[in-house]
């Protein structure tokens, strides 16, 4: 990066006060540097004051740990830290992180523990923080043209491309089927947001069916992941998106290779998560919050190229007319036509997020005998096929298990015939509120607070709060760490019974 396109790092940790006194910080470094990238490091609490500011181009979220904050300072390649905190932590943070160009503003912290104990004053007492903010800024020859906060600098940055149409709008989500359904709130959002602008999705083969039938998506390119294609697919993925000229990037998928992806792209603006393990191939990031469900996370991506509210927004899917039909005859083969459907799927990729198999057959025979509803069981592959077969075999009543007889999109049309779907926490479970299904999730070695619970009012989950393991892992595992699977193995067939039949009971399913 040459002088006139300094990679400058501010650093203010806390707290609310200080950080929105900063923002003409960076509207006069902006000034002398137009070219210049600016990232922010502050508190995890603090990270959306600033997230919209037009001048700032990525927040760094501040780690707990002192060597953890320089290694990604390090990791960040600045040329220029400019130290607005002035704290023992701050000070060590510069120095180790080796970046050429420092400068830290003058806290006056002796003057200021001498008025406060012997009330001894000070001249330099009397300059307000932000004068002594914008005092820094002089030993790099900065003009100092903006002097106070201003309305306009928590607008966020617009998507104008300098008067340039905004063609197309590309979306890269390139995960799991929970995610990618996930995603689709924010495709309906960009659309209406830029009705002129044509929305292009990049996603897996196995997940494309989620998106072929919106209406909202005008091209899906497909990227590979699986074999010599992960390696390859980096190079022809970023070219299918250079060829598709496409004016903005969304990337709510925080894998490098998908940061990569974007970067080699050269799509004009790239906007991804903060915490995105490529965050410095973008060219806007906006703040990642575990306190969100996934779906709003989605949605806050939007925060780089619009200045409104995104949260709440319905989740909603489409499938095409063959995938109907497909279901329509095998609710004919399995007798389903004209009974109250209770959906199930009781499997998932990770084994320690699968509820006991025995569990499943004593809610399934319950449900079919006391409550005479018929239960179906979904699932996709051979594992799920032979788990769901298992259950109805074993199970009283006359459980259908269509589970290895569904593609994705016959999934999709076939959830709106269930008024209660139960499930583990999976994929199906997001599809399963996308068709506004009331939905009964269990959750073992995952919790609500990660983000991924059913989306949407009326749905419960299940789950036991008193163990302190709980959440193990982020997705969850092979098998539990401490061998007791108590997560799951708490959560009686009794309980889920007992949430299933009240939730039919409130939605005029069945009588009282």
């Amino acid at each position: 990066m040459n002088d006139n396109q300094p990679n400058i790092l501010v650093v203010r940790l806390s707290s609310l006060g200080d950080i929105v006194l900063s923002s003409p910080v960076y509207k006069n470094l902006k000034n002398k540097w137009p070219n210049s990238r600016i990232t922010l490091l502050v508190k995890p609490q603090f990270a959306q004051v600033l997230a919209g500011h037009p001048d700032i181009d990525h927040i760094m979220v501040a780690k707990k740990s002192l060597w953890g904050n320089i290694q990604q300072i390090r990791a960040g390649h600045f040329t220029h830290f400019l130290d607005l905190h002035a704290t023992l932590k701050t000070i060590l943070m510069g120095f180790f992180s080796h970046i050429p160009n420092r400068v830290r503003y003058d806290k006056n912290p002796v003057a200021r523990r001498l008025y406060v104990k012997f009330r001894k004053t000070s001249p330099v007492l009397e300059k307000h923080t932000l004068e002594r903010y914008l005092s820094a800024l002089k030993t790099w020859d900065v003009p100092i043209k903006y002097t106070q906060p201003e309305l306009g600098d928590w607008a966020y940055k617009k998507a104008s491309m300098d008067g340039k149409k905004i063609g197309k709008i590309g979306i890269f989500q390139t995960s799991f089927i929970g995610d990618s359904v996930l995603t689709t709130p924010l495709i309906q959002k960009t659309a209406r947001l830029f009705p002129d602008s044509k929305i292009v999705v990049i996603t897996r083969p196995q997940t494309q069916d989620i998106f072929r039938p919106m209406k909202e998506v005008s091209q899906i390119i497909l990227n590979e992941k699986t074999g010599w294609n992960k390696i390859v697919g980096v190079w022809k993925t970023a070219k299918a998106i250079k060829e598709a000229h496409i004016d903005i990037l969304l990337v709510p998928h925080r894998s490098f290779r998908s940061a990569l992806i974007a970067w080699l792209s050269r799509v004009p603006i790239r906007i991804g998560f903060t915490s995105s393990e490529g965050w410095f191939f973008y060219t806007k990031t906006v703040p990642f919050s575990w306190m969100i469900h996934d779906a709003e996370r989605n949605l806050s991506l939007l925060q780089g190229i619009a200045k409104e509210e995104f949260k709440a927004e319905k989740l909603s899917l489409r499938y095409a007319p063959s995938a109907e039909e497909n279901v329509a005859r095998l609710m004919k083969d399995f007798n389903l036509e004209g009974k109250t459907l209770v959906g199930l799927h009781p499997g998932s990729a990770w084994p320690t997020k699968c509820w006991p198999k025995e569990y499943f057959v004593e809610l399934i025979s319950r449900l079919e005998t006391e409550l005479h509803v018929q239960t179906v069981i979904v699932g996709g592959g051979k594992k799920d096929a032979d788990l769901g077969e298992k259950i109805c075999q074993l199970s009283q009543g006359h459980c259908a298990n269509l589970c290895g007889k569904t593609s994705l999109a016959d999934l999709m049309a076939l959830m709106p015939h269930f008024k209660l779907f139960i499930t583990n926490d999976s994929g199906p479970m997001h599809i399963a509120t996308a068709f506004n299904v009331p939905t009964l999730a269990i959750f073992g070695p995952t919790t609500k607070e990660l983000g991924f619970f059913p989306y949407g009012h009326g749905h419960r989950v299940l789950e036991v709060k008193s163990l302190e393991c709980r959440p193990c892992a982020l997705h969850g595992g092979r098998k539990c760490p401490l061998g007791h699977f108590k997560c799951m193995r708490e959560i009686l067939p009794q309980t889920a019974f007992q949430n299933a039949k009240e939730m039919l009971v409130e939605n005029g399913v069945i009588k009282a």
